[in-house]
This record gives structure tokens, sequence and C-alpha cells, in this order.
């Protein structure tokens, strides 16, 4: 049984809850199977991450996510992305690295009946950049998908992760992979 505070729940409990989960997680060094680099087509996904939960995501192709989904555990990761332009259409030009976390799974509060993996990158984007390539590094594992009593309780414990994944990058053997050569170098 998950203990997830429902939203009868009063704010100190949210807060107790939220202190349960480690603030940091992984090692100081990422160790395999990390780094894990991966790149797909942005694609629509079940339009929810906006929409419904305020925190929108960038939904990768099918075939990112089977490459990605080999050995992998579903649940909630972490580590840094950036968007490439690759479509001559569009507006939107080749992004700096942000953090992000993903969600690998099957999104059991959605009920979904195939997997996805649905990346929010911490940044606002000014539009949607469908069909752009994305390339992500992950770094580390925050903790597996679970479901939920309410949407309220998932958009709290997303907000946590972002809060985790924004603390764990901050180290430093973290922080230099976002000058990775996977990356794509702006102006050069």
């Amino acid at each position: 049984m998950t203990n997830v505070p429902n939203e009868s729940n009063n704010s100190s409990s949210k807060l107790i809850q939220a202190e349960l989960r480690p603030q940091i997680v992984g090692p100081d060094i990422p160790g395999p199977p990390y780094p894990i680099q991966m790149k797909g087509k942005v694609v629509k996904g079940f339009g929810r991450g906006s929409k419904e939960l305020g925190i929108p995501t960038a939904n990768l192709s099918e075939d990112a996510i089977d490459a990605l989904c080999k050995g992998l555990a579903t649940g909630i990761y972490f580590g840094w992305a950036q968007v490439i332009k690759s479509n001559l259409e569009s507006e939107l030009p080749t992004t700096p690295i942000y953090p992000m976390v993903m969600s690998l799974g099957w999104n059991p509060y959605f009920k979904n009946e195939k997997q996805s993996a649905e990346v929010h990158i911490m940044h606002k984007f000014p539009q949607d950049f469908y069909d752009q390539e994305l390339r992500v590094i992950v770094l580390g594992y925050i903790r597996p998908e679970k479901d939920y009593n309410s949407i309220t309780a998932l958009i709290e414990d997303i907000n946590t992760d972002i809060q985790v994944a924004h603390n764990s990058l901050a180290r430093e053997e973290y922080q230099r992979f976002q000058k990775d050569d996977f990356f794509e170098k702006i102006g050069q």
C-alpha cells in the first residue's frame, strides 16, 4: 500500500510526505548504467501534461522508447535535455541544454495501454516543438512509478521530482554532462 496523502489532508501532512522522500538521489559521481544517451523525434502525446497537470512534457517516438526501455525499470529519471532544430519550418532554434525529469512507463494513474517516455524540460518554451529532435542524457533514477488517489497528489509528487532533479543535478559531476559532446553546440 502506498502512503500518499489525499486531497483532504492538510498542508502539514503534505510537507511530512515530501520530507520522507530524499531530496538528492544517486551517488556523487554517476555510475553504470548511467549516463544513458538517447534521442528521438517529439510526437504528440495524450495531451495531459500541459492541460491537466500544468507540467508540459515532450513525448518521444515509439522507436526511441523501444530503444530506451530495454533493461530500464519504469519510473522517474533525471538528467539533461536539448531540443534540436531539425525541421526547416520550425521557428524554434536549437536550444540550450536544460535540466529534465522523465517518466518512463505506463502512467498507472491514467491507465495507459502502452509505455511512454515523457520528458519535462525545466524551461518555459514559447511554443510546442513537435517533430523536432530531442536529445536526452539520463543520469539517474528518482523513484518507481506509482498510482495516486488524486490528480493533486500526482502533481505534488511530480513537483517534488522536479526539485529532486534540480538538487541532484547541482552536483559538480552531474553538471559536467550539460557540456557533453552528445549535445549540439549553439553558434557553431
